[in-house]
């Protein structure tokens, strides 16, 4: 039987995950620490002396520079997929968690409760998203079965793989913490589908990693 292993790696910190920003398709570069926890990240997974034998990143700049700090130190290059952003989050990007309820109520009460079918005001729905992600996810397992892969990518993508590899329904609030520039497993076999392995590692991180998934 072929096992395919995905080792999910959330971006390093930037400065709108520290002020608790909604980013969404905001292309934010990472910060200072963001930088520290990509290369601390990369270096653990050299140290493990992981074999991969592909690397994704989403093409937002957060991921893609967390993801040139696997290329610069194993010298590989990394896949770039738009399909693996972040959800678009609409009239709520560039908002702070403590303003976004007070300028957009209405579309906060509707994040907040997960309503599948809002687009928070030309963004996306929960429904548009996890198609989005779910059709990337098996795309890159169908070219790469029985591979090991890395791919770089945000809070709620991740959060997002984790409720289809856990078969975690849409409108449940989250279950899963998923810190800056941690690793998470997950595995797919060929009649059992997607499983978890292992979630949220940061043993590599020097000091605390912000969670935030809408973030």
């Amino acid at each position: 039987m072929s096992t395919t292993k995905l080792c999910l790696i959330r971006h390093g910190e930037t400065t709108w995950n520290a002020e608790r920003r909604l980013q969404g398709h905001t292309d934010i570069p990472l910060n200072e620490k963001g930088v520290l926890q990509a290369r601390q990240m990369a270096q653990a997974i050299k140290n493990s002396k992981l074999l991969f034998d592909v690397l994704y990143t989403s093409d937002l700049k957060r991921a893609a520079d967390t993801a040139n700090a696997i290329v610069e130190l194993f010298g590989v290059e990394a896949r770039v997929d738009s399909a693996l952003r972040e959800r678009h989050f609409g009239a709520l990007q560039g908002l702070t968690i403590q303003e976004a309820p007070l300028l957009q109520p209405v579309i906060w009460q509707a994040h907040i409760t997960r309503d599948l079918e809002h687009d928070l005001e030309g963004g996306e729905s929960i429904q548009q998203f996890a198609l989005r992600v779910h059709t990337a996810l098996e795309k890159i397992q169908e070219q790469h079965s029985g591979k090991t892969i890395l791919l770089v990518s945000h809070g709620g993508t991740l959060d997002m793989m984790y409720r289809i590899a856990s078969k975690q329904d849409l409108s449940t609030e989250r279950v899963a913490s998923v810190p800056n520039a941690s690793l998470n497993w997950i595995t797919h076999q060929p009649d059992d589908g997607w499983s978890i392995e292992k979630w949220a590692d940061t043993r590599h991180l020097e000091g605390i990693s912000l969670d935030g998934v809408d973030l």
